[in-house]
């Protein structure tokens, strides 16, 4: 299967150039991605024209990821409201680095490969231009008329738009457009892909190639959907924000959640879009959900493939374990092996409180210890029911009234984990 089959498929294609099969049929052939580097860690929104990249590479042909450290200190108006704010060179050359290391998980940069990936930053050409020669070489090939033309330059300068825009991100697509131009001319590049908000900023590029080098000189477009979400909401954003990839940002368990409670309709469409499954293995799950979609199977290997592409196996069984834990089949031995991070992880929502560990040192009688010391519970006479009544367990383990909690009992050498019931829980932090 080709490159556009292999996208058609997985619903990966929303728009193309005339010709672009042709030229991918004929030779290896280049094509660059933008990225925006306005902070150090892509989030999973940047996941579709990353995927995009990946596919390009593995069907033999060379991608280009283009930081943009030029743009970046812009802003491109596609899609937004208002004008952002601008980093400095130091903030983006910090960016990069650290998105070269995350993409180097999806694309193979060896410089001994033929269509090695390559990284490029638009603020190294940018840079050297003044204004005097940006507005003659640049410029004057494209009139007012045809950039106002644009939807992105349309959108702001409605009547209902409050704030307007300023110049700097008017000339934006310019800019973009002198990307495409250099990355044609200095890398043989004659692809640009993003996605389907961007097609008339990767259109102004191709434009500005054939007036400034001449009609017959060929440059294609190809856009994949924006991603949207089946109930309307904006795929990626959660109620903290952003689904990064960098675990420091949105840890391996939440982004394995995330994966996880996806909609029955999400899950078949996001399972070809953000795996690398073949059609037939991924058609096969697809139809055996549809038999049974109250096991969400669907869900789990989507969860399953992506946190294991994005992080490790280990982050991947570790949240595994984590979901289990938390929705009641996990045992003492599970939690036990759990991470001080993804302990703090799965239950940063939980009430939580803390007790000197000097009170467990010398021990303490568990009804004592879930009222007077770590205030789980408001009365004596209530823990003594609960305990009773069975209903209490401390780190998974049901526990009698005659229980004594010491330092036997911690978690990560600072943690016990009180359940009252099936879904009540309470960290108890012990330093």
């Amino acid at each position: 299967m080709n490159f556009i089959e292999e996208l058609t498929w997985r619903g990966m294609i929303h728009d193309m150039t005339p010709g672009l099969k042709d030229q991918l049929d004929k030779e290896m052939t280049t094509a660059y991605v933008g990225i925006d580097p306005t902070a150090d860690s892509l989030h999973i929104g940047h996941l579709v024209s990353v995927m995009m990249l990946k596919h390009f590479q593995v069907n033999g042909h060379q991608p280009i990821v283009l930081v943009g450290g030029a743009t970046g200190m812009i802003g491109d108006p596609s899609g937004k409201s208002k004008e952002r704010n601008l980093l400095d060179e130091t903030t983006l050359r910090h960016n990069q680095d650290c998105l070269k290391n995350q993409l180097s998980r999806f694309l193979d940069f060896d410089d001994r490969l033929e269509n090695k990936a390559v990284m490029v930053n638009n603020y190294d050409w940018m840079k050297d231009y003044s204004f005097l020669r940006f507005i003659r070489e640049i410029g004057k090939h494209l009139t007012v008329n045809y950039m106002m033309a644009k939807d992105s330059v349309k959108t702001r300068l409605s009547p209902e738009a409050k704030e307007g825009m300023s110049f700097t991100e008017f000339s934006y697509q310019l800019v973009q457009g002198t990307d495409f131009l250099h990355l044609f001319e200095h890398f043989n590049c004659k692809i640009q892909m993003g996605g389907s908000d961007q097609w008339g900023n990767i259109l102004t590029g191709i434009e500005l190639i054939r007036r400034k080098l001449g009609h017959e000189k060929d440059a294609f477009a190809m856009t994949c959907p924006l991603i949207t979400k089946a109930d309307g909401g904006k795929f990626g954003k959660t109620e903290q924000g952003n689904v990064w990839l960098d675990p420091e940002k949105t840890s391996p368990y939440k982004f394995f959640q995330f994966w996880l409670n996806v909609s029955d309709d999400d899950a078949a469409k996001y399972i070809k879009i953000f795996t690398l499954l073949p059609k037939e293995e991924t058609e096969g799950l697809i139809a055996e959900h549809l038999k049974a979609p109250h096991l969400r199977e669907l869900q789990k290997r989507l969860a399953k493939e992506v946190t294991t592409m994005i992080h490790s196996q280990e982050d991947y069984q570790a949240a595994l374990d984590a979901s289990e834990i938390l929705f009641g089949k996990g045992t003492t031995e599970t939690l036990k092996r759990l991470s001080e991070k993804v302990l703090l992880s799965i239950f940063e929502g939980v009430p939580q409180s803390e007790v000197p560990l000097v009170v467990l040192q010398h021990g303490v009688d568990v009804v004592d210890f879930l009222t007077e010391k770590a205030g789980v519970l408001p009365s004596k006479r209530e823990a003594r029911e609960l305990l009773k009544s069975n209903a209490i367990s401390i780190n998974k383990e049901k526990v009698p009234e005659d229980f004594i909690v010491n330092t036997d009992s911690l978690l990560n050498g600072a943690y016990i984990l009180v359940q009252r019931g099936k879904k009540n829980y309470h960290l108890v932090i012990c330093r």
